[in-house]
């Protein structure tokens, strides 16, 4: 019998989101949805016309934060998520809308349903 890690001990959820080509999978479907939403144009227009850095960011930043290698600190250095956000207005309804959009482009990934 094949024994494997449970989901958050080691890289086991870096390995079951399809490591670093499956994570930037879900931030270009992420940032499809922000752009095909109507309600997350708000959250939209907090970002950069060219999503490039901000794709990067973000699929670097999940790579470590799923257990991964830190992808995001050998690249921008070290991160505080409150920090990197301070200069914009996120209240309920903006994080809302951001886990809106992560919930349907985490629908459009073949990760097992248990991850």
């Amino acid at each position: 019998m094949l024994l494997t890690s449970a989901y958050g001990q080691g890289d086991s959820s870096f390995q079951a989101a399809g490591g670093e080509p499956g994570l930037r999978r879900l931030v270009e479907d992420f940032y499809r949805a922000m752009d095909q939403r109507p309600d997350a144009a708000h959250i939209r227009a907090m970002h950069p016309q060219d999503l490039t850095a901000s794709k990067d960011k973000l699929a670097r930043f999940l790579c470590g934060w799923l257990g991964g290698p830190s992808l995001y600190r050998e690249k921008y250095g070290p991160i505080s998520i409150p920090q990197a956000h301070r200069h914009l207005a996120i209240g309920v309804a903006e994080r809302d809308t951001w886990l809106a959009c992560m919930a349907e482009a985490l629908e459009q990934q073949p990760f097992a349903e248990e991850f």
